[in-house]
């Protein structure tokens, strides 16, 4: 009998070890997880439907920080140019400098240094703009429209500016990634633009802070669920125990 309580204690000592260590452990991913997020993502809500129907006016985004070099074709950008009201805004990028785009072809698309860029994002599946335009972008520079052709206020309107439409790359802040609520859906890079210098971008660490926050919780959850969960199954040992001696 005294054998038996000894091995029981010494489960129980190492079943609380291992518990206290996935609590521990929980912690850290758990607070590191949001740690990370923090200081690579900043939220965004979208004050209008010209990105529709990638994103929707009222969907909150995270976006991640990025440096203006790090920007690519296709991606969808939160900027801020005094030109444009000097605000933030959302827009994708769709020509960058030294890019020659023009709108549109034969078959309603843009053209990026005479290639036709299909765009499977847009609400009407085309044509890519109700208006033409010939654009040469100038060297730092970004070319940016709406994924909502027929009413976004994007490089279109700019076309007289002496940018010609286009933006400083130092004016982006951070590249959406993913919708975070009230739906959750990842951005993704579109492939027509992979073929062209310079590719596209490769995804931010969204999906690993989430992973780091969920098994986090995971692991909290379980370790302190163990402690309650052994004392109830012990109870319930001894009673059973105590009832089968007795009869």
């Amino acid at each position: 009998m005294g054998t038996n309580d000894t091995t029981d204690g010494g489960r129980g000592r190492l079943g609380s070890v291992l518990s206290g260590l996935a609590v521990a452990v929980g912690c850290l991913l758990l607070l590191g997880g949001f740690a990370w997020g923090a200081l690579t993502y900043q939220p965004y809500t979208v004050p209008t439907d010209s990105m529709s129907p990638t994103v929707e006016v009222g969907d909150r985004v995270l976006a991640q920080r990025i440096d203006g070099a790090d920007v690519r074709r296709g991606d969808v950008v939160v900027f801020q140019d005094p030109a444009w009201g000097d605000v933030p805004m959302l827009k994708r990028v769709v020509a960058v400098g030294g890019d020659k785009v023009v709108c549109c072809d034969a078959g309603g698309r843009l053209t990026i240094n005479g290639k036709p860029v299909e765009e499977p994002y847009l609400r009407s599946g085309g044509p890519a703009s109700t208006a033409t335009f010939s654009v040469a972008v100038p060297e730092g520079q970004l070319f940016l429209l709406g994924d909502e052709r027929m009413g976004s206020q994007d490089s279109r309107v700019h076309l007289q500016d002496p940018g010609h439409g286009a933006v400083p790359r130092g004016a982006v802040s951070a590249r959406v990634d993913a919708v975070a609520w009230p739906r959750t859906a990842m951005v993704d890079r579109p492939q027509a633009f992979a073929p062209l210098p310079g590719g596209v971008s490769r995804p931010g660490p969204v999906k690993l802070v989430v992973a780091s926050v969920l098994a986090g919780s995971v692991l909290i959850l379980g370790g302190a669920a163990y402690g309650p969960i052994v004392r109830r199954l012990s109870r319930t040992g001894r009673t059973r125990t105590g009832a089968g001696t007795h009869g």
